[in-house]
């Protein structure tokens, strides 16, 4: 068994973390703090080795969203680039990419719960 949590792993740890965060306070305020430990905490795995995740609070919050990559110009794809468009994304990198929360569920695509497609 892996010590580093693998990528079909990655929805179920997303989703446990979530409702966990959503009743207990102190986790939730563990996440913000520090993202590592509460994966770690969920899963009992570490993120793998450069990955980082960051949690942000939904509090008086009314849209979160995240910003795309920078284009630098270079019409070449990147190795990280290609092993997405190859091999597909998981639902947690599409979780991710769409990481988009509302305090009104509006109908949009990642807002208020709604499927990232």
């Amino acid at each position: 068994m892996s010590s580093t949590i693998q990528r079909d792993e990655a929805p179920a740890i997303v989703e446990r973390i979530l409702k966990r965060a959503s009743t207990d306070v102190a986790f939730h305020a563990l996440a913000i703090s520090n993202s590592a430990a509460a994966v770690k905490e969920v899963s009992g795995k570490q993120l793998p080795e450069g990955f980082k995740v960051r949690f942000v609070s939904n509090e008086g919050a009314d849209l979160t969203l995240v910003l795309p990559d920078v284009v630098t110009g270079d019409d070449e794809l990147s190795d990280a680039e290609l092993e997405q468009v190859a091999g597909g994304r998981c639902a947690a990198s599409c979780a991710a990419s769409c990481a988009v929360t509302s305090t009104v569920g509006i109908g949009i695509p990642g807002v208020g719960g709604a499927a990232c497609v």
